[in-house]
C-alpha cells in the first residue's frame, strides 16, 4: 500500500469517527437538549472516549456548533429551496420537503424542534430565516394575484411554519390521536395533504 493510500485511509477513518460523534450528538441533543446533555453522554452513545470527542470538537460549545452546522445545512438546503418555489407550486413543494425530512432525517427534525422550542441561538436563526423567506414568498404571491384577496401577508408566511414546526415539536402527542405513528408514511401523507388543503383553500386565490 502506498503512502497516499495510507493517508486516504487515515482521513476516511477520522471522518468516520467525526460522523459517528456528530450523529451521536444529534441524538443526545434531540432527546435531552444541549443544556442537559454532556460530552460523556455523547461519547457513550458514539462508543468513543470523551477525549476523542474533545480531540475533534474541543469543547461542548464546539460540538454544538458543529451539530448546528450539519443540521441547518441539511434543513436549509431542503426547506429554503421549497420555500423559493414559484407561486402555488410551493405549497406542494414544502409539503414534500417536510415529508422527506421527517422520513429520512427524523433526528435532525427533532433537534430543530427542540432548538426552536428552547429558543437556542440556532433555533432562533433558522425560525427567523424561514419566517422571512415565507413572508417574502407570500408577498410575491399577493403581488402576482395568486393569493386570496385581503390576505394578511405576515400570517400567510407564519402559518405554514407554525403548522410544520408545531407538528414536529408535538409529534409524540399527535401519536396518541392517530392510528399509527405520525412519522409513518401513511400518517405523514395524511398530514401533508391536510396542511396543503388548509393553505390552498385558506390562502390561495380560488
Amino acid at each position: 500500500m502506498s503512502p497516499v493510500d495510507d493517508i486516504a485511509d487515515g482521513a476516511q477513518l477520522q471522518q468516520s469517527r467525526q460522523d459517528r460523534i456528530l450523529n451521536a450528538a444529534l441524538q443526545v441533543f434531540a432527546q435531552r437538549g444541549t443544556s442537559d446533555a454532556t460530552l460523556q453522554m455523547v461519547a457513550d452513545t458514539a462508543g468513543v472516549s470523551v477525549g476523542l470527542v474533545q480531540h475533534h470538537f474541543g469543547t461542548k460549545d464546539g460540538l454544538i456548533k458543529a451539530v448546528d452546522d450539519v443540521a441547518m445545512k441539511l434543513i436549509s438546503a431542503t426547506m429554503f429551496a421549497a420555500l423559493d418555489s414559484p407561486g402555488p407550486d410551493s405549497v406542494a413543494a414544502i409539503g414534500r420537503a417536510v415529508h422527506g425530512l421527517l422520513t429520512d432525517h427524523l433526528v435532525v427534525m427533532d433537534y430543530l424542534g427542540r432548538a426552536v422550542a428552547s429558543e437556542t441561538p440556532s433555533g432562533i436563526a433558522i425560525f427567523d430565516a424561514m419566517a422571512r423567506i415565507g413572508i417574502e414568498r407570500w408577498q410575491r404571491m399577493i403581488d402576482s394575484g395568486d393569493a386570496a384577496e385581503g390576505l394578511d401577508v405576515v400570517w400567510a408566511g407564519l402559518n405554514p411554519l407554525v403548522l410544520t414546526l408545531g407538528s414536529i415539536i408535538l409529534r409524540r402527542h399527535l401519536d396518541r390521536h392517530l392510528p399509527a405513528s405520525f412519522t409513518s408514511d401513511p400518517e405523514l401523507a395524511r398530514w401533508e395533504e391536510s396542511v396543503n388543503e388548509l393553505i390552498r383553500h385558506g390562502q390561495l386565490r380560488q
